[in-house]
């Protein structure tokens, strides 16, 4: 192997998770779940996981997809930012993840536009 090799961290991404929740403030939007999509990007470090082989030092990303599911589908929100907000910070609370970047569309929000999507990053330092 290459030694004194130095790599960028490596990056998961969860492309197109297609949720339903309760967005919005107005009454139709309280009333009736909604489409939202999600994209998840999580920097980390999978060098030793890659060069071991090992599970345990990978990124359980199916863990962060089940507890991304579970917050939106079971909560309601009535600005696009608190849910922005919650799963970037989901994401943050497994140590492994150096950075992550969070992007949720909401589909149809306005008349003319596909959809309308926040992004929202953290870091670690």
């Amino acid at each position: 192997m290459s030694e004194g090799l130095s790599r960028p961290l490596s990056q998961i991404r969860i492309k197109d998770l297609r949720l339903r929740t309760f967005i919005g403030f107005n009454e139709e939007e309280q009333r009736k779940r909604q489409d939202v999509v999600v994209n998840i990007r999580i920097d980390y470090d999978a060098l030793p996981a890659a060069r071991g082989d090992e599970v345990a030092e990978a990124l359980d990303y199916k863990t962060i997809t089940k507890q991304v599911i579970a917050h939106v589908e079971e909560n309601r929100f009535l600005l696009l930012e608190k849910l922005v907000n919650d799963l970037v910070e989901i994401a943050m609370d497994h140590n492994a993840a150096r950075r992550v970047e969070v992007e949720v569309d909401k589909p149809h929000a306005l008349r003319f536009s596909d959809s309308v999507s926040l992004t929202m990053a953290a870091s670690r330092d």
